[in-house]
């Protein structure tokens, strides 16, 4: 019979296994605390309020500030100069609509996030079959045209016609009709000092209507001037 041959060390008990698993993720632990404990205040403090405010916990980041001995102050009104622009364009957007109609002239102010929209009818600032705009209407575009042209917005004049055909010698459709009416207005706004690289002018006739041509109040609605303001560009 053959000898059995001997170990020639001892095998490694179960247990030190576990052991070693345990030392290791205990190691781990107190790396992720240490990592933990050297977070910037103003960071954590930023993150929380951001977060808490987006859902309307203004309560809680007032009652948070309490728990940071150095009370880091954040000026928040001035981290988002685009939201800002935004804000002060809709109210003097919104404040000049109510100018108009308070003279009868239906505007109305349109959010499409990046483009914001400012839709005038066109019944009182033109005269039929005319692409000059009245003395009122002139007054209120360079009113327009002070409040936007230091911002530096992209600003596109566009104008509509119902889909009644026009009877002139000077135009031979509503599309030039309504060609000529945005262009003169873009002069109005060059006139008052507006950076020309930023405006553009252009007509579409009774072409993408607001409301369908059947009656003489939906035909009036589409019968406008709408002035499109991009936001993409400010900074």
């Amino acid at each position: 019979m053959a000898r059995k041959k001997k170990q020639e060390c001892a095998s490694i008990p179960g247990w030190l296994v576990s052991f070693g698993d345990l030392m290791s993720l205990l190691l781990t632990f107190f790396i992720l605390l240490y990592s933990m404990s050297t977070v910037s205040v103003e960071k954590f403090y930023q993150s929380v309020r951001g977060l808490t405010e987006a859902f309307g916990g203004r309560k809680l980041t007032q009652e948070a500030r309490t728990l940071i001995p150095n009370k880091v102050e954040l000026k928040f009104k001035d981290m988002y100069p685009k939201i800002k622009k935004k804000k002060e364009l809709l109210k003097q957007l919104h404040d000049l609509t109510q100018t108009l109609q308070k003279e009868g002239i239906q505007a109305e102010v349109i959010d499409h996030g990046s483009r914001i929209i400012l839709r005038v009818a066109s019944d009182k600032i033109f005269l039929p079959g005319s692409a000059l705009p009245t003395d009122k209407a002139r007054a209120y575009f360079l009113t327009l045209c002070n409040r936007l042209k230091e911002s530096g917005f992209k600003l596109d004049i566009i104008g509509y016609t119902d889909s009644t055909p026009i009877k002139s010698d000077r135009f031979a459709n509503n599309w030039e009709l309504s060609a000529y009416r945005a262009l003169n207005i873009l002069r109005l706004f060059v006139q008052c000092g507006y950076d020309k690289r930023l405006l553009s002018a252009e007509g579409r006739g009774e072409y993408d209507p607001v409301a369908p041509n059947d009656t003489p109040l939906n035909r009036a609605k589409n019968r406008r001037v709408e002035f499109v303001i991009d936001l993409e560009g400010i900074s």
